[in-house]
């Protein structure tokens, strides 16, 4: 992976921390979340008119992204319902490394070396000692399941959105296609369940919206283009140490506790994500 490379991804799990922690953040996650989605699509909309159509090839890819999107956003939603960002976060970025490796010798015949398999014991040690600090009380073992599940729907659709932005002949088509299609679902739900409280939080923060669908479509669009240049599984573990700029964010802004158990078992994830970037 190349030095160009390599920041660019770093930039984007800064990007991606800083966005889950305006939904965390909010008074009402999944009213949040829908903004965020919205202004992803819109963002990305204008730049349909500047990229060609995706190649055929990647069209299932396309499909099978927005499917598995769908269920990440209400996976996500219903992890931070139950559980603080410093937890949550670390347990569905910091597991996802494990299972896109597992995935990419699978479906992209990736194999890791030895440095990568080392990279995958520390990831599994930390999500471990982050479970086992939630097991004291119901909220926390509700939060830690919703984040597992969906550590296994970001393994998937990194796989999907990699192979898919390779077949697509221009990548910025992918991602440009992917971002404005996924806003449809959860728009057009929003406007059937909560018409009118999500038409009067995006008439009340137009600002708020774009600033975080701007930081939800860059981040993506970075590490897809980047997995495009660079082996899956290594940009998806770079991408991972998100976790840390997730456990400061949550421990300074959102003044949650974060004592030494969680500083040890994010540090083992960071030093994962590191070890499978160099294997």
């Amino acid at each position: 992976m190349s030095l160009s490379v390599t920041l660019a991804v770093l930039l984007a799990a800064l990007l991606h921390a800083s966005w889950n922690a305006m939904i965390k953040g909010g008074r009402d996650v999944l009213l949040e979340t829908a903004l965020i989605v919205a202004g992803a699509g819109i963002v990305m909309l204008p730049l349909l008119a500047l990229v060609p159509l995706p190649a055929p090839a990647s069209w299932p890819f396309l499909f099978a992204s927005l499917v598995s999107h769908v269920a990440y956003y209400a996976l996500m939603v219903s992890a931070y319902r139950s559980g603080d960002l410093s937890l949550v976060y670390p347990l569905m970025r910091g597991a996802a490394p494990l299972l896109t490796a597992v995935f990419g010798v699978l479906w992209l015949a990736e194999t890791p070396a030895t440095t990568g398999w080392i990279g995958i014991a520390l990831i599994s040690c930390g999500v471990a000692a982050l479970a086992a600090r939630g097991l004291d009380h119901a909220p926390s073992r509700a939060a830690i399941g919703f984040a597992l599940s969906n550590a296994v729907v970001i393994a998937a659709y990194t796989v999907i959105d990699g192979t898919g932005a390779r077949r697509s002949g221009n990548p910025w088509s992918y991602i440009a296609w992917l971002f404005v299609l996924d806003a449809i679902p959860f728009t057009l739900w929003m406007l059937a369940t909560r018409r009118q409280q999500y038409l009067t939080a995006l008439a009340n923060a137009p600002a708020r919206t774009l600033a975080g669908g701007g930081l939800s479509a860059s981040a993506y669009a970075i590490s897809v283009w980047a997995m495009t240049q660079a082996p899956v599984a290594l940009v998806a573990s770079l991408r991972e140490t998100s976790v840390l700029f997730a456990a400061l964010i949550g421990a300074r802004m959102l003044k949650e506790k974060l004592g030494a158990r969680r500083w040890l078992a994010a540090a083992a994830i960071v030093a994962g994500a590191v070890f499978l970037k160099v294997g």
